[in-house]
């Protein structure tokens, strides 16, 4: 790949001064410099003094104070181009490569045979965006000698952005006159070729490309792009023909052969290809995952079907630890309606690449049903928070399964950072994240907060059922608001008339009003709808039985509940004294 922009190797350049020593020597009488000379050698000292402090900032890294001792240096040698460069190269990498520039022409001025210097210019031009001046700078140092040649990407890249494709040729065939066939030069003479609408030269260089690495499939692959591109089908399948038949363990070109034989029609042909490419180990998994989710969304047929079964197989055999391949497998098992297997793909998948939101999110919802694995969809909406955690969705989906695992103090937290990330952009998680934390609120005795969130929900979806439901049993138990409670109540339950959960809350509001012959039709309409009631469901109805005074009946529903978890401290009270205790 070309160079977007030239890179100046920067070299620390040291002075050479003489030291000139009075007195007597063996060999002979040294003589008195002048007044002139003995300036020009203390100027010289002084800077080379300074200079040295300059390198040292400059390593290290402290620009401003490098500034200021190489400025300090140009002060008693100021025609001395080694520093004139350095203090150009503080400038470009304190970003003001404009005023820089006259330093680095000065240096490069006083020294035409310095490449650095001249390397500075261009890389100075470069950032101020004038790359035709660049461009003059790297042609004088490319055409002159052989000995900087390895600046021809740059400068063909320069004349590439300047849109100058004519000068770019002459320097890529310069470039590859002295270092042979390369990709980098092919492909930038095929783009220049095919802009300019040669379509036979391009097609040479690619075939240059192949001739000097025999055996390579990817420029193999580059130059059947090019035909096919092109409309040059036939070509692009004579060549890949060829090819396969030197290099016949080549699965890439097998690829290549199936997708053109499949554009011409030729499917059993293509097919047979297909399959001995998927045989290969070599191939990768993604390349074959892609190729069976592009089968996929084809029209369902028997033959299709069957190909599917063999492609499968394949993968499974010998690409078993690809998460893509895993991904697609089971997105095929999810539209034949194979949910558990599905799953249990997508589960594989996600365990060797967690970072597929998609595919997480697919998880965690689809293990929401009856009678869900909260432990085992906790690890998922774990992963989802870690891996996308500005996410506000996965931090809604972790509140809501640890709320469902009584963690509820980290519940509140997850739906919080919910709300928090979402920032009222989708109203409808808002409004269930405000149902999911006054549920957890109410769990940890924070009622009021519970009772506030509520109402935020409501105000969004008066129709919620879910936080109607909730509310009202909350309220219930508190004996707050109970008008309020069954008129909420009352209206889920008009909607869903056998809902089992529905009918226990509604009998449970009237029953804390005294109505307990109407809280007994609705508790009994509850446990005839529900195949296992539950232990509240059962106490509650001997609760109420209780009140109508069939004290017998109630000790009947009170030993039904008996050593359930979810009965309340006060059941076992009851049993033994025979009577209601709230």
């Amino acid at each position: 790949m070309l160079h977007s922009r030239i890179t100046v190797r920067f070299i620390p350049f040291l002075f050479l001064f003489s030291f000139v020593f009075l007195g007597w020597n063996p060999g002979f009488a040294q003589q008195p410099l002048s007044k002139k000379e003995a300036k020009i050698q203390e100027n010289q000292t002084k800077a080379s003094r300074y200079f040295i402090e300059g390198e040292k900032a400059l390593v290290l890294g402290d620009l401003e104070k490098a500034y200021f001792y190489l400025n300090r240096a140009l002060e008693f040698t100021p025609d001395e181009p080694a520093i004139n460069y350095k203090i150009a190269e503080v400038l470009v990498r304190s970003n003001q490569a404009q005023k820089g520039l006259p330093f680095a022409e000065k240096a490069a001025l006083a020294d035409p045979d310095n490449k650095y210097y001249a390397l500075m210019v261009a890389e100075i031009y470069t950032n101020l965006n004038q790359p035709l001046k660049a461009a003059e700078i790297l042609d004088r140092l490319t055409s002159d000698s052989e000995k900087n040649q390895q600046y021809n990407l740059d400068l063909a890249s320069l004349y590439l952005n300047a849109g100058e494709f004519d000068k770019a040729l002459v320097v890529l065939d310069r470039a590859e006159d002295y270092y042979g066939v390369r990709e980098p030069f092919t492909v930038q003479k095929q783009r220049i070729y095919l802009r300019n609408n040669e379509l036979p030269k391009a097609i040479q260089e690619g075939e240059k490309l192949i001739e000097a690495f025999p055996g390579n499939p990817a420029y193999v692959l580059n130059l059947v792009e090019i035909l096919y591109n092109n409309a040059r089908l036939d070509q692009a399948l004579t060549l890949v023909s060829e090819e396969i038949a030197k290099y016949p363990n080549q699965p890439e070109l097998q690829m290549a052969a199936y997708t053109l034989l499949k554009e011409k029609g030729e499917i059993a042909k293509a097919n047979d290809y297909l399959i001995s490419a998927f045989q290969s180990p070599d191939l990768d998994g993604e390349v074959k995952a892609k190729t069976y989710k592009s089968m996929l969304s084809e029209m369902q047929t028997t033959h299709r079907d069957a190909l599917l079964d063999q492609m499968e197989a394949l993968m499974l055999e010998l690409n078993a630890n690809d998460a893509m391949v895993l991904e697609v497998i089971g997105e095929r098992k999810r539209d034949t309606g194979e949910m558990t297997a599905a799953m249990d793909y997508f589960k594989k998948s996600l365990q060797i690449q967690p970072k597929n939101a998609n595919l997480i999110e697919q998880v965690i919802l689809n293990s929401f049903g009856e009678d869900p694995d909260f432990a085992e969809l906790e690890t998922f909406t774990t992963m989802g928070v870690d891996e996308f955690p500005e996410a506000p969705e996965f931090w809604f989906y972790d509140g809501v399964v640890k709320s469902a695992r009584k963690k509820d103090s980290l519940a509140v937290q997850s739906l919080k950072k919910s709300l928090e990330l979402n920032a009222s952009k989708n109203p409808q998680l808002e409004q269930v994240a405000f149902g999911s934390l006054g549920n957890s609120l109410y769990n940890l005795a924070e009622k009021d907060s519970a009772f506030f969130y509520f109402e935020k929900a409501l105000s969004l979806n008066p129709n919620d059922e879910q936080v109607l439901n909730n509310y009202a049993y909350f309220l219930s138990l508190e004996k707050r608001d109970l008008e309020k409670a069954r008129t909420m109540s009352e209206k889920v339950v008009k909607k869903h008339p056998k809902n089992a959960t529905f009918l226990d809350t509604h009998a449970w509001v009237l029953f804390q009003m005294g109505n307990y012959e109407e809280a007994s039709l609705y508790m009994n309409e509850a446990i005839i709808n529900e195949t296992a009631p539950s232990g509240v469901m059962l106490e509650h109805y001997g609760d109420i039985l209780f009140h109508l005074g069939k004290v017998s009946e109630a000790m009947t529903w009170w030993k039904k509940a008996e050593g359930s978890s979810e009965a309340s401290e006060k059941l076992a009270q009851k049993i033994k004294d025979g009577k209601y205790h709230e």
